[in-house]
C-alpha cells in the first residue's frame, strides 16, 4: 500500500489531484470506447439484423464496412473537435464527444431491423455510426491531452499509459457484458432480441462518464496559455497550414500511428472476426479466449509506457511494428492448427482447388445474392461463392477458355455449371445438386461437415454446413497464448503513442496536431483492416492472404519510423 506524504503525493510520487484526473479521464474513455466496440463484437449479429437482404458473405462484409464507417469519420471529427478544443479547452470538448457517443449508442439499441422497415435501417445504422465516429474523432486527443498536460516531466508515458489501457478495457467490457447477456438469455434469444441490451446500457454508463468529467478542472497548460492571450485564433491554419507543423503531422501518420493502428486491430478485432467466421469457434468461446488474452495482456500497457520515460517512445514503437511484421503469419498459422485442428487437418490433407477459366470470375467480395436473384451466376462464381460464403479456404487453378469451372477435393471433382439465363426453378435445383455434390465431397474428406435433416410436408431435405469448432480437440492454453502475444505487440505500439503524439506538437496547436494523424492512422488504416482483410481472402481464397495488408503497413511503418522520426520523450510540452 502507498503512504502519503505531507505535499499530498504518494509513495509513487503521483498526487491525488493526478490520480483523480487519470481515473476521470480514463474512465470516461473506458465507456466511450465500450460504445464503440460493441458494434465490432456483434456485427455478425448486425449483419443479420440489418444487412439480410444480401447474401450471408456480402452481409457481414457490409456490416464490417458500416462498423468501418464510423472509423471513416474520425479524421472529420478530429478537425472539428481537435480545433474546438484548441480554442475554448480539453475539458468543455470531451464532455460534448461523450455525450454524441452516448445518445448514438442507445439509438442503436432501439433502430428497427431490415425485416421491420426495410433499407431504412442499414441507413440509419450506418448514420448513427457516423456519429459515433465524430465522437470518437474528438474523444482521444482530449483525454490524451489532457493528461500528458496534468504529468510531471519524466512521468508523462506511464500517466498517458494509463489512457491507452482504455481502449483494450471498454472492449473488454463490452464482452463482459455481452458474454453477461448472451448467457443469461440463450443464443436464440440473444440473437433476436437480447443483443439490443448492450446498447441500452450504455445510457447508465454515459451519466456516469458525464458527471465523472464535470467533476475535472481545465488543463494547466492551457489555463495558463489562455491567461497569457497565446490561445491559437486558426488552429487549422497553423497546425497544416504551415509546412512546418504539415511535416511533423504527416510523418507521425506514416512513421507511427499507421503500424501501429493494423497491429492493434489485427491484435484484437481481426483476431476475434479470424476465430469465429474462419475457424468457425462458437462466439462465447472466441469472446472468453479474446476476454482472457486482453485481462492478461493490459498490464502491459502501464509497463510499456513507464518504460518509453527510461528508453524512450520510439524503440518500443518500432519494436513492436517490426516483431508483428515478422511473426503475423506463423501466430495466425498456429492460431489456425490449435483452435480447430479438425479443420485445418482436412484443409491441409485435401487440398480444395477452383479450376476455372479466369476471365470468368468475379471478385467475391461482392454479394453473391440480392433479394433473392443470383447476381454472378457463372460457373467460376458459383463455385466460388460457395467457398467462399462458407469460409473454405481454396486455390486457383487456371482453365482454358470457356471451360465450366469445377471444384477439386483432393482427388475428387465437382463440376460446376453456367448458371446465367437459367430459370430461376432451375437455377435453383441445379444449384442444390451442385452443393450436395461439394458438400457430401468434403465430408468424404474428412472435413467437419454437420448434416441437418429436416422434413416438412412429407418432403425430407438435408441441409449442411461447416460444423462449429470441437472444444474437446482445441488446446486452449496455446491459443490464449497466441492471442496474448498478438495483445503484446499492440501494449508494445500503443502505450507510449500518446505520449509521443503530444510531445510532437506545440501547446497551441496540440489538441488539432495530434488528433489528425491519430484518427487517420486508426480511423482508416486500422478501421478498415477487417473489411479490407476479409475482402483479400474472399478474392483469394487463402484464409491467411488478408494478414499482408497489417504486415505491409506495419513494415512501412518501421521504415518510415526509424529513419525520419525523432525521439521526444525529453521534449517541453509546455512551449506554445
Amino acid at each position: 500500500m502507498s503512504t502519503v506524504t505531507a505535499g499530498g503525493a504518494s509513495s509513487s510520487g503521483m498526487t491525488a489531484a493526478e490520480r483523480r484526473v487519470i481515473f476521470a479521464s480514463s474512465l470516461g474513455t473506458v465507456f466511450e470506447w465500450y460504445d464503440f466496440y460493441l458494434y465490432g463484437s456483434l456485427s455478425a449479429i448486425i449483419a443479420a439484423q440489418f444487412f439480410s437482404g444480401v447474401a450471408p458473405t456480402a452481409a457481414f462484409i457490409f456490416a464490417l464496412l458500416a462498423f468501418a464507417a464510423g472509423f471513416a469519420v474520425r479524421p472529420f471529427g478530429a478537425l472539428v473537435f481537435g480545433r474546438l478544443g484548441d480554442l475554448v479547452g480539453r475539458k468543455h470538448t470531451f464532455l460534448i464527444t461523450i455525450l454524441i457517443m452516448g445518445l448514438s449508442t442507445f439509438l442503436v439499441g432501439i433502430l428497427p431491423s431490415y425485416a421491420s422497415i426495410g433499407v431504412a435501417a442499414p441507413i440509419i445504422l450506418i448514420s448513427l455510426r457516423l456519429l459515433q465516429g465524430l465522437a470518437l474523432g474528438g474523444e482521444y486527443g482530449g483525454a490524451a491531452t489532457y493528461v500528458a498536460e496534468h504529468a510531471p516531466e519524466g512521468k508523462r508515458g506511464y500517466f498517458t499509459s494509463w489512457i491507452q489501457t482504455t481502449a483494450t478495457m471498454g472492449l473488454f467490457l463490452s464482452l463482459l457484458v455481452i458474454l453477461g447477456v448472451r448467457t443469461y438469455l440463450g443464443e436464440a434469444a440473444f440473437k433476436e432480441w437480447g443483443w439490443r441490451i448492450p446498447f441500452l446500457v450504455s445510457v447508465a454508463l454515459l451519466a456516469v462518464s458525464v458527471w465523472i468529467r464535470l467533476q475535472l478542472n481545465e488543463s494547466p497548460a492551457f489555463k495558463k496559455m489562455k491567461e497569457e492571450g497565446k490561445v491559437s485564433k486558426a488552429p487549422l491554419t497553423e497546425a497544416f497550414g504551415r509546412w512546418s507543423n504539415l511535416k511533423v503531422v504527416i510523418l507521425s501518420l506514416l512513421g507511427l500511428t499507421s503500424g501501429q493502428a493494423v497491429v492493434w486491430y489485427t491484435g484484437q478485432f481481426y483476431a476475434l472476426f479470424f476465430l469465429t467466421q474462419t475457424l468457425k469457434v462458437d462466439s462465447v468461446t472466441a469472446n472468453i479466449l479474446i476476454a482472457v488474452s486482453l485481462a492478461i495482456g493490459t498490464p502491459f500497457f502501464v509497463l510499456f509506457g513507464w518504460l518509453s520515460d527510461k528508453i524512450g517512445r520510439k524503440p518500443i514503437i518500432m519494436l513492436g511494428c517490426l516483431l508483428a511484421a515478422l511473426t503475423y503469419f506463423p501466430l495466425f498459422k498456429a492460431l489456425a492448427e490449435n483452435a480447430n485442428p479438425v479443420l485445418t487437418r482436412a484443409s491441409d490433407a485435401a487440398i480444395i482447388t477452383v479450376v476455372a477459366d479466369p476471365a470468368e470470375c468475379s471478385f467475391q467480395f461482392v454479394p453473391g445474392e440480392l433479394k433473392g436473384q443470383v447476381a454472378f451466376n457463372s460457373s467460376c462464381d458459383l463455385a466460388k461463392g460457395f467457398l467462399a460464403n462458407n469460409y473454405l479456404t481454396y486455390q486457383n487453378e487456371a482453365a482454358p477458355a470457356g471451360t465450366i469451372a469445377s471444384i477439386k477435393i483432393g482427388s475428387t471433382v465437382i463440376p460446376s455449371f453456367d448458371g446465367r439465363g437459367l430459370p430461376a426453378d432451375q437455377l435453383k435445383a441445379s444449384m442444390g445438386t451442385f452443393t450436395t455434390a461439394a458438400w457430401q465431397a468434403l465430408q468424404a474428406a474428412n472435413y467437419p461437415i454437420k448434416a441437418t435433416e429436416t422434413e416438412k410436408d412429407g418432403v425430407k431435405t438435408t441441409t449442411y454446413a461447416v460444423a462449429a469448432a470441437d472444444p474437446a480437440q482445441m488446446n486452449t492454453t496455446v491459443v490464449v497464448a497466441i492471442l496474448f502475444v498478438l495483445v503484446l505487440y499492440v501494449t508494445m505500439v500503443y502505450g507510449p503513442i500518446a505520449a509521443m503524439l503530444v510531445e510532437l506538437f506545440p501547446t497551441r496547436i496540440r489538441y488539432t496536431s495530434m488528433s489528425l494523424p491519430y484518427h487517420i492512422g486508426n480511423g482508416w488504416f486500422g478501421g478498415f483492416l477487417p473489411t479490407t482483410a476479409f475482402a483479400m481472402v474472399a478474392a483469394t481464397g487463402n484464409i491467411y492472404s488478408g494478414l499482408w495488408y497489417p504486415i505491409v503497413v506495419a513494415s512501412a511503418t518501421f521504415v518510415i519510423g526509424m529513419l525520419f522520426i525523432r525521439e521526444t520523450k525529453d521534449n517541453d510540452i509546455h512551449a506554445d
